[in-house]
């Protein structure tokens, strides 16, 4: 058997969205190509220890017994490049614990800590190939204030939003509160640096307002409030690195008592939401979907892959929503689902995500870094 690549897939982490991270660890797993890859699994719990566990435990169902509070930090990772031999290590001296040798991560890290760029830089530093978008693409992308500015720049609609940051509304709740009611009502709060819909509400009247602002504060120390927008939920799935692809679209029809694609739409009510696939749309609109996935997913500087959301007007126009760099990998979850249905299995994207990976770090590679030794570029 030809040498096969050893797939760091890291999961876990401190966000809110720990337990998805497990549920879409899982089936990044099941879906690696066996003649290809061999996994190395890498657990983060929820105070940020990192831990060598096996595929065994994930697969138990259980939140994995590296993953509890009381675990001993005597099994904590030490990280190495297979190939190039560059490490670091993660709470245990270095001669506690044999290095955890890997040839590429896949980081399975929903939300802060994880899809903001900070796992990123850190891979970085280690000079490790990694699946999804680098450190910029993921901090932008992840912060959905700088996201719509940046979009907003680029020609590219957004829903009219507010940005309320916690010192702000310390020093003049009613200030902030007033700004945010500019926007009309019905509006939604969100913790800008968030996902899985979590310290989101919809916002009906003013008297909402004040609670639901200090509830998304909780989360996050910069907060928006954005203009509801009337038109159906789209979705579609990006793929590629200089020249992405985008999948069939989705769409996802709400029928959860909170109103919208909540928390518990998502996760906790079965009945919460229908995903349709693909989404009922003309081959024009469907076109227009596509472009415009791709050329958001380029505003904002991301690579190998990412979930682009969208509001369809009754009127056609399109209204980016947010994206994802690490989008859900879980039995429901839309991205796989759309790259299935673009006739792309788990098996094939999983290996084409961390081919993509490869190819980025490869080039990356190849930049000069060193003006004192390279060989001179020949004169223009």
């Amino acid at each position: 058997m030809a040498h096969r690549l050893r797939v760091g897939v890291l999961f876990g982490g401190r966000s809110t969205e720990h337990e998805i991270s497990l549920l879409s660890a899982r089936n990044v797993i099941n879906a690696l190509d066996s003649s290809r890859f061999e996994p190395a699994l890498i657990a983060i719990d929820k105070r940020g220890r990192w831990f060598d566990v096996t595929p065994k435990s994930l697969a138990a169902g259980d939140s994995c017994p590296a993953l509890s509070a009381d675990c001993s930090p005597e099994h904590a990772v030490a990280l190495r490049d297979g190939a190039q031999g560059a490490g670091m290590v993660f709470g245990a001296p270095a001669s506690s614990q044999p290095a955890v040798k890997v040839d590429v991560v896949f980081p399975v890290l929903h939300g802060t800590l994880g899809e903001d760029g900070t796992v990123q830089g850190l891979l970085e530093l280690l000079d490790l190939p990694y699946v999804g978008s680098g450190v910029l693409g993921s901090a932008v992308s992840m912060d959905k204030d700088v996201a719509k500015r940046l979009l907003r720049d680029s020609g590219i609609a957004v829903a009219p939003f507010v940005t309320v940051r916690c010192r702000e509304y310390d020093q003049d709740p009613a200030g902030a509160v007033a700004r945010a009611a500019e926007l009309g009502f019905p509006l939604f709060t969100k913790p800008a640096n968030a996902g899985s819909s979590v310290g989101v509400r919809r916002v009906a009247a003013l008297d909402q307002l004040p609670s639901a602002l200090e509830y998304a504060l909780r989360f996050d120390s910069k907060v928006i409030a954005e203009q509801a927008i009337d038109g159906r939920e789209i979705e579609c799935a990006v793929l590629g690195n200089d020249e992405p692809i985008a999948s069939v679209p989705g769409e996802v029809v709400v029928h959860h008592p909170d109103g919208f694609y909540s928390y518990d739409a998502k996760y906790l009510d079965e009945n919460g939401a229908i995903l349709k696939m693909p989404a009922e749309l003309g081959d024009s609109e469907q076109r227009n979907v596509q472009s415009l996935a791709v050329r958001t997913f380029l505003a904002l500087e991301c690579s190998g892959m990412a979930r682009v959301d969208f509001f369809l007007r009754p009127n056609g126009e399109l209204i980016v929503n947010e994206v994802n760099t690490i989008p859900g990998f879980t039995a429901i979850s839309m991205y796989p689902k759309l790259w299935e249905l673009s006739g792309v299995g788990r098996v094939e994207l999983v290996s084409r995500l961390i081919d993509l990976a490869i190819e980025r770090k490869q080039r990356h590679r190849s930049r000069v870094t060193d003006l004192f030794n390279h060989q001179e570029l020949p004169q223009p």
